[in-house]
């Protein structure tokens, strides 16, 4: 899909009872009877260099004061164990919020978005946000990061990939995942901690400048994301372009935030569909979709098409970016 090469890049947010702005950079979120929320939103995409990660254990879960609850963690995660003794207790990138660092600047600024970014593990996120006392781990506050300060919120991702026939692609999961088995996504999985060689905080302590750590991290949120579809999808990575940042959503249902990009790939639809066969991360989806998208009907023509090919069975939480990237 043409995109101008000199349209201005935009940060936009959606504000509970207003529409989303055409030209200005708005603030803050809520979708009404939708299953996600929206939090952060860039239609035109953002560049590594717009994105930066502020990383610190401020931004780590806060226990809750139930002790009971924080008990049932273990006892949740101690269960999953006894039924599928492959699960790993990883590390994880946990989301705590964000904050814009050209509010208010001159007109000709380019926008930037700093992640605010503590650890969690697996282990917390199975037994707290895929927990089914999940809602009881919530705060009353409109501030998100209040809200979700005793869950564990892994910082999700997922790619939009539009193929060289102008085609979007979705996995069907498989019934083994842990999370969601069976729905229909988007390509994508988590950065990660190891990558950067993290298990704990000190260990970002013995980088000599502290800004290396947070440009690393900025850089594992866009090649984690090349990493997952190429994993996931089997493209081989110089068919991708460089990925860019269309915003983080969080889904209603267990509170998960993800991050979302949008990538072409050089490759057509049947040609992806002979490399999937033997993706490295085949076995955690059992069918690969395209689905065409044709302007300027993207965003209902996407819903039209997914209930024709693929039914209603649809976990994934991110329509509204199509219609935030593609109708701006």
């Amino acid at each position: 899909m043409s995109r101008e090469k000199n349209q201005k890049r935009k940060i936009v947010t959606k504000r509970k009872g207003k529409g989303i702005g055409a030209g200005t950079m708005e603030k803050a979120v809520d979708v009404s009877c939708s299953p996600f929320k929206i939090l952060i939103a860039s239609p035109s995409g953002l560049t590594p260099s717009q994105v930066s990660i502020a990383f610190s254990d401020k931004y780590d879960r806060i226990p809750h004061p139930d002790s009971s609850l924080e008990d049932s963690i273990t006892e949740i995660w101690n269960q999953r164990l006894q039924t599928n003794s492959s699960l790993f207790n990883g590390k994880k990138f946990r989301y705590g919020g964000f904050t814009f660092l050209s509010e208010g600047g001159s007109s000709n600024e380019d926008p930037h978005v700093r992640l605010h970014l503590g650890l969690t593990d697996y282990r917390t996120f199975v037994g707290t946000n895929l927990s089914p006392l999940w809602e009881r781990f919530l705060v009353p506050s409109e501030d998100d990061s209040i809200s979700c300060q005793h869950s564990s919120s892994p910082l999700g991702n997922g790619a939009i990939v539009e193929t060289s026939d102008g085609k979007i692609v979705l996995l069907k999961r498989s019934n083994n995942v842990g999370e969601f088995p069976g729905h229909f996504v988007f390509p994508g999985g988590h950065p990660e901690p190891q990558e950067l060689g993290i298990e704990s905080h000190d260990d970002a302590k013995g980088f000599a400048d502290p800004n290396t750590i947070d440009e690393k991290l900025s850089q594992e949120m866009f090649n984690s994301i090349i990493r997952e579809v190429v994993e996931e999808i089997g493209v081989p990575p110089e068919s991708l372009c460089n990925p860019v940042f269309i915003g983080v959503s969080r889904r209603e249902l267990n509170v998960r935030p993800a991050a979302f990009f949008f990538m072409k790939c050089s490759l057509d639809s049947l040609e992806i569909q002979k490399l999937y066969t033997s993706a490295q991360d085949g076995y955690e989806s059992t069918q690969l979709y395209t689905v065409p998208l044709e302007r300027p009907r993207v965003f209902e023509g996407l819903k039209v098409e997914i209930g024709k090919q693929l039914g209603r069975s649809l976990e994934f939480f991110a329509y509204s970016f199509f219609s935030l990237y593609f109708f701006h």
